[in-house]
């Protein structure tokens, strides 16, 4: 118990430093965030500093190897993934500040750089044996999937990844969705003795210290560098503790900002109508006057209410 509360202070301290350290770099090179112009209530955020997911990134990485040693190959693993989505997000992240507009990497660029680094993860699971899943609320019973693992983790880790991407549209959203998430998962992995649970403290410590400065109004976003990290760590977490089925449940308000998305572009592109105001879902509230911290709260509880229920149930 002791070394968690030790990673989760350690990470905090580390990425606070990081940002204190980048923030004024970010300012100086002009590094802000370019706003979709649809996106109406965001206009005045326009030239925020962004990229910040550098900082909680590193920490988790420096302060993760500490903590956890460099013996585990899950955890050196994760680190390398969560290391290869930044590097993804922070080039999608640097085109768009350099070509000056709200585009970086093109999709089909996003995603066959998700796939190739996702293929990894999953030959690495099905060679080590991590082939089993938990099936949620069954009491730890265990199923196992083969050679059926590649294509799974394969989806899960595209999918993750993305659905986490979409949910970074407000001001401490994606990061606070994350905290609770990861603080929750953390626990269920103290429980079972997994290594992977001092990481999961370690970026939870990480990411509060990004919120000081993301909550409503942000003065720094995670950018791209950020999300896709997060979404490619909490896949690593979930996939390599054989948890994955639980990134669905616990992770419910992720898969609600990506459902959202797919359910509005099929039913525009067959009706030219809309099922939301706006998508991802999130945009919805905001479009029925909910303002971000509120909506942002409310994500972050929902998130914690059903890992509660996770946890009683594990």
């Amino acid at each position: 118990m002791k070394l968690f509360f030790i990673a989760l202070l350690a990470g905090f301290a580390a990425s606070f430093a990081f940002l204190l350290l980048i923030l004024p770099l970010l300012k100086k090179l002009k590094a802000g965030q370019y706003i979709l112009g649809y996106v109406q209530e965001h206009m005045s955020k326009s030239g925020t500093p962004t990229m910040g997911g550098l900082a909680f990134v590193t920490a988790i990485i420096i302060v993760g190897l500490c903590v956890c040693g460099l013996n585990n190959g899950q955890v050196n693993l994760t680190l390398a993934v969560t290391a290869g989505f930044t590097l993804v997000g922070f080039l999608d992240d640097f085109l768009k500040i350099y070509r000056k507009e709200n585009e970086g990497l093109k999709p089909y660029q996003k995603i066959i750089f998700q796939f190739a680094i996702a293929t990894v993860a999953a030959v690495y699971c099905y060679v080590n044996n991590i082939t089993y899943v938990v099936l949620p609320f069954s009491g730890g019973v265990k199923t196992d999937l083969q050679w059926g693992i590649i294509p799974l983790v394969i989806f899960i880790f595209v999918a993750t990844v993305n659905c986490v991407n979409l949910t970074d549209g407000l001001d401490g959203l994606a990061g606070g969705t994350s905290v609770a998430y990861l603080l929750i998962f953390g626990i269920m992995l103290a429980l079972r003795g997994s290594a992977l649970a001092a990481l999961c403290f370690t970026a939870v410590g990480a990411l509060a210290a990004f919120l000081t400065l993301n909550t409503n109004k942000a003065s720094i976003f995670m950018g791209d560098t950020g999300s896709l990290a997060l979404g490619g760590f909490i896949s690593c977490v979930s996939v390599f503790s054989e948890n994955s089925l639980y990134i669905p449940v616990l992770g419910i308000m992720f898969v609600v900002s990506g459902i959202s998305v797919i359910l509005q572009v099929i039913y525009y592109k067959r009706t030219r109508k809309r099922i939301f105001l706006m998508a991802p879902y999130h945009h919805h509230l905001q479009k029925l006057g909910y303002s971000e911290s509120k909506i942002a709260y409310a994500y972050f509880i929902a998130t914690a209410l059903v890992g509660i229920i996770c946890l009683l149930l594990v």
